[in-house]
């Protein structure tokens, strides 16, 4: 683990409709360190929900009203990436594992021990933090994408097809000079220090420019 639980910018979402545990998991994380929001229903964490949440969520499968489950489910709806460990009874398992198969990060079943739930939140915090990351690498590899000129996008395309400077300027019909010059503007507005970097970064947001 971290020496710091979370970052500064992550919460833990508890949504639970038993107070003494939900009071008592509030106390739990953020004695530990972490930043805590507790909801007393699904339908109050989703009136509060909005797409720049970051952190995880802890929720309770069974409540009143609108359960777990389907609070899940809507968070499915709206393309929510925050890691949801659910908090079940002995007789709620199938459900969770159910919600598993949907992409859920984890369950714990009740009654649960303090190490346990930490490890937990802990995980998803760092999964989180990577997710947050790739989308943030992407959504700019993206917006770089855009800014190249129709003949850097030509070059661009050739280098990540495997081709030499040569077969690049022979393709083109231009001069292996003016090749080096378009690569050279290449990596520096896709911002890449290599290669290899070059190639992952775009292959990752454009998954078919490689059979091209």
């Amino acid at each position: 683990m971290s020496d710091l639980p979370a970052a500064s910018d992550q919460f833990i979402h508890v949504v639970d409709d038993d107070e003494a545990l939900r009071d008592s998991l509030v106390w739990m994380l953020e004695s530990s360190g972490y930043a805590v929001r507790a909801f007393d229903s699904a339908e109050s964490f989703l009136d509060a929900y909005t797409e720049d949440m970051t952190g995880c969520i802890v929720l309770d499968v069974r409540m009143p009203g609108m359960s777990g489950l389907e609070m899940f489910d809507e968070l499915g709806r709206r393309r929510c990436a925050l890691p949801v460990i659910f908090i079940t009874g002995h007789g709620d398992v199938p459900m969770a594992v159910s919600a598993l198969k949907k992409g859920a990060a984890d369950f714990i079943e009740k009654p649960f021990g303090e190490r346990d739930m930490l490890r937990l939140v802990e995980q998803c915090l760092e999964q989180e933090r990577a997710n947050r990351g790739k989308r943030m690498l992407e959504a700019d590899t993206a917006r770089r994408l855009e800014h190249l000129t129709q003949r850097e996008r030509e070059v661009l395309d050739l280098i990540i097809a495997g081709k030499l400077n040569k077969q690049i300027a022979d393709v083109l019909g231009i001069s292996i000079k003016t090749v080096e010059v378009h690569r050279a503007r290449v990596m520096e507005k896709m911002g890449a220090n290599s290669l290899a970097e070059l190639v992952q970064n775009v292959v990752t947001v454009e998954p078919g420019v490689a059979a091209r």
